[in-house]
């Protein structure tokens, strides 16, 4: 049995021994050289430089990247593994890993020319650059086409103006993926993607934003005055960008189901173990029927949960996973996680206090529902698909 078969019992076939040795690797260097640490990161809402290229010597960014450009060469199992043990040992400060490997990565690798590739892939699987991803703004958010950073053709290439908020990783970010206008009249077929250095002039970082949950996790607001960006720096072909995105959600959608899916997984267990110890009236919490036929509802709920969302994993393995199959996996999971509250419940005062994991799970599992693209646009995509 595997670790986290307490809860679900069915047996993820897809993983193989290789895939289960790196998982515990991950999770051991998650237990030496994060969660010791990760409630001083909170207290200081990001954490150190330093880690990203600790992570990278570990191996846990960019695990699913080609050798030839200094990744780890696996595959999209490895990924899937980085974002489940990071959301086990709810170390959400190190999420920006997700992004920074699964996001900003992939959409170099495929769109990328072959001089980026090369030159920032390297430098990115071993953490001397931080990558982040700029799509949304202050007026637009799940609606991409409506962003208004704007970058307009110059001599050599292009100026960019706007601002970007809620932007992970934007504190650290030695490089940002941004997402502009280039022709503005022509909507969601006027967008373009560029690689934009975060030294550049005219380039500058907001406050880190004060969240909810999340505290250690960077998140930034970015301006844009008049920066310049190469024509080199353009990835992929111009006014591309909206297809471009709409790919890689397909991808970000399924990683923040499965991160879902694990942290509904681990709040159960962690509730199980709670109500078998905590007494009241004489008798476990456990021996209540209201709080057993409770946490049957909830145990059923995760089972299904990642039932569904293994198969939708299995559907992106073999390329067959839709844009609503990916939306669907993306609101089923996180839309899951509300049970928290319930579990939460169960710990009674103790629940919500942060130094239980229980009150951080119920933080910082929220975004999820938000995140990728809301719940309310999960339901549009999937309804447009009927």
């Amino acid at each position: 049995m595997t670790r986290h078969e307490a809860t679900y019992y069915a047996q993820r076939t897809m993983f193989t021994p290789d895939h289960e040795l790196y998982r515990s690797s991950v999770a051991r260097f998650i237990a030496d050289k994060i969660a010791p640490f990760h409630a001083k990161w909170e207290e200081d809402g990001l954490v150190p430089r330093e880690i990203w290229r600790a992570a990278g010597e570990a191996g846990l960014l960019l695990p699913g990247i080609p050798e030839t450009y200094g990744g780890g060469g696996g595959d999209f199992l490895h990924s899937a593994i980085v974002v489940e043990e990071i959301a086990r040992a709810l170390v959400t400060g190190v999420t920006g890993f997700t992004t920074h490997s699964e996001n900003v990565a992939p959409y170099l690798l495929e769109f990328g020319t072959e001089a980026q590739k090369a030159e920032f892939l390297p430098k990115m699987a071993s953490g001397e650059v931080v990558g982040s991803l700029a799509m949304t703004e202050p007026g637009a958010g799940s609606d991409l086409k409506a962003i208004r950073t704007s970058a307009v053709k110059v001599d050599g290439g292009y100026r960019l103006n706007g601002q970007k908020t809620f932007i992970t990783n934007g504190y650290h970010a030695d490089r940002v993926l941004v997402f502009a206008k280039t022709n503005p009249a022509a909507g969601a077929r006027g967008i373009s993607l560029f690689w934009v250095n975060a030294t550049a002039q005219g380039f500058s970082r907001g406050r880190l934003l004060d969240k909810v949950g999340q505290k250690a996790q960077d998140t930034a607001e970015l301006f844009f005055d008049d920066v310049f960006v190469p024509d080199d720096m353009l990835v992929g072909e111009r006014n591309a960008g909206f297809g471009y995105a709409m790919s890689g959600l397909v991808r970000e959608r399924l990683l923040i189901a499965m991160r879902c899916a694990t942290a509904l997984e681990v709040a159960l267990e962690w509730t199980l173990t709670h109500v078998k110890q905590r007494r009241a009236f004489d008798k476990s919490l456990i021996e209540n029927q209201f709080i057993r036929f409770k946490l049957a509802e909830i145990k059923t709920h995760s089972c299904a949960t990642r039932a569904f969302v293994d198969s939708c994993l299995a559907q992106y393995l073999d390329g067959t996973l839709t844009v609503d199959g990916a939306a669907m996996a993306k609101f089923w999971a996180s839309e899951a996680t509300r049970a928290i509250d319930d579990l939460m419940q169960f710990f009674g005062g103790y629940g919500y206090m942060r130094e239980y994991p229980i009150a951080r799970a119920y933080t910082d599992v929220r975004p999820n529902r938000i995140y990728g693209g809301s719940s309310e646009i999960m339901r549009e995509v999937i309804a447009r698909a009927l």
